[in-house]
């Protein structure tokens, strides 16, 4: 099975016939810092591939701002105007 990994971008060949956690233990991937994909279609861990299958492992994002949608300034304690 064709595995596509990226940061950084590569390719290896694993051997299927098992549950897609299996092939994250094996290499040594986390899984739930990954999303597994099959053609455009997301994998659960529990799911068998085969020895046939393209899986490709993007990496979950996550990020924001703590003070995303507050008004400027009251989530900074920055002051906003003239104080006196």
């Amino acid at each position: 099975m064709k595995v596509i990994l990226r940061n950084p971008k590569r390719e290896v060949q694993v051997a299927g016939g098992r549950r897609v956690k299996d092939v994250l233990r094996e290499l040594e991937i986390i899984p739930e810092t990954v999303l597994v994909i099959r053609g455009d279609t997301l994998v659960t861990a529990d799911q068998m591939v085969t020895d046939d299958d393209t899986i490709e492992l993007r990496p979950v994002m996550s990020g924001g701002s703590a003070s995303r949608g507050a008004p400027r300034g009251e989530a900074s304690g920055e002051m906003i105007g003239d104080a006196s």
